[in-house]
């Protein structure tokens, strides 16, 4: 269904301050996928397995935000996208710097996808 911008994405009607929220926490990630990045070029790949499992992973606190949707599909892409960041997390640790890059790889996926099939 097409909104008035020509958008075909879903939307997941959200009121005004969960948009508010919820773009927020999206910047939150952003900012953390380019501290992590950031920290593999630096080689300090125990400091980015930190901040994948604090500030991206499947933490209680980001399952029951995920749980909160209504729409099935995207509270299941964002549960994945979040189990994915503590995969990414538990790569860092091996200090390997092709497989934590896949690892990256496939957690941008998921935000790729994400923003390709939802709007706020």
């Amino acid at each position: 269904m097409m909104n008035q911008t020509g958008d075909s994405r879903i939307s997941l009607g959200l009121g005004p301050e969960q948009k508010q929220h919820q773009l927020a926490n999206m910047r939150s990630h952003l900012k953390a996928v380019q501290s992590i990045i950031g920290l593999i070029s630096a080689e300090q790949f125990d400091e980015a397995s930190k901040v994948a499992h604090n500030q991206l992973g499947l933490t209680p606190e980001m399952e029951q935000m995920c749980n909160m949707f209504t729409n099935d599909d995207f509270k299941s892409l964002g549960l994945a996208f979040h189990q994915s960041a503590d995969d990414l997390g538990e790569v860092l640790k091996s200090k390997n710097l092709n497989h934590s890059l896949k690892a990256l790889h496939t957690t941008m996926n998921y935000c790729i996808s994400c923003h390709a099939t939802f709007r706020q």
